[in-house]
């Protein structure tokens, strides 16, 4: 009787010649997009909120801290609202696009990046920004020197955010619909595969999943355990 990594090799030899890489370059797009928009939107956000002292502050890093617990199946029913043909944004024409799975999964990794954001720069001794300050550094100049003081947990900040949509499901399935050379990616190929009864298959696109996984996080690992050039 094959061994079950043998069966998982014959699996992935066959789904090798269909659609296992288009599926696994568009899981792989698709999140990398998102993550880098959620990139681009939650350090600016979370470097305002960790370096400013407002009164509503407290409130602003609750509701932040809050999102980062969205479910993923309540923000594509809301994204869903907002793109069906009914909905505000209908004439965009993005509903069951990979546009709209982006737009998903953007909605679920920023606040994960913007609150762990706020709490790297948290951590920071606050001594250290009137240090850099008062050796004549601009704004600008103060915010690069405290992201590179706290590089380590930044770039902790984005693996976890890529984390939270590359295994994403529910949101891509109801944005994204699951359809073939389309919208389809790694994790709703799997729902789709253990709905069918497939089982074998549905593991072995387990398997890339959590392969491209490690892969990535493992390029940010050692990033973030490079010591820096003096």
């Amino acid at each position: 009787m094959a061994s079950l990594a043998d069966q998982v090799q014959q699996l992935l030899q066959g789904l090798a010649g269909a659609d296992l890489v288009e599926i696994t370059l568009l899981s792989l797009a698709v999140s990398g997009l998102a993550t880098a928009i959620s990139l681009l939107i939650g350090v600016p956000i979370g470097t305002w909120l960790a370096l400013s002292r407002f009164r509503s502050r407290g409130l602003a890093i609750t509701v932040v801290n809050t999102g980062m617990a969205l479910p993923p199946v309540v923000v594509g029913l809301a994204v869903a609202f907002a793109l069906w043909r009914s909905g505000p944004l209908g004439d965009l024409s993005l509903m069951y696009t990979p546009s709209a799975m982006v737009v998903a999964e953007v909605i679920i990794a920023t606040p994960v990046i913007l609150g762990l954001t706020v709490a790297a720069l948290g951590q920071l001794d606050p001594r250290l920004r009137l240090q850099i300050m008062g050796l004549g550094a601009s704004r600008w100049q103060t915010v690069w020197w405290l992201w590179r003081e706290a590089r380590l947990p930044l770039l902790a900040a984005l693996m976890a955010g890529f984390g939270s949509v590359i295994s994403e499901v529910g949101a891509a399935m109801m944005v994204g619909g699951n359809i073939l050379h389309q919208t389809r990616v790694l994790t709703t190929a799997i729902v789709l595969d253990v709905s069918r009864g497939d089982f074998g298959q549905a593991v072995a696109l387990g398997v890339v999943l959590l392969t491209l996984a490690f892969l990535v996080n493992g390029v940010l690992t050692w990033a973030q355990q490079r010591r820096p050039r003096h």
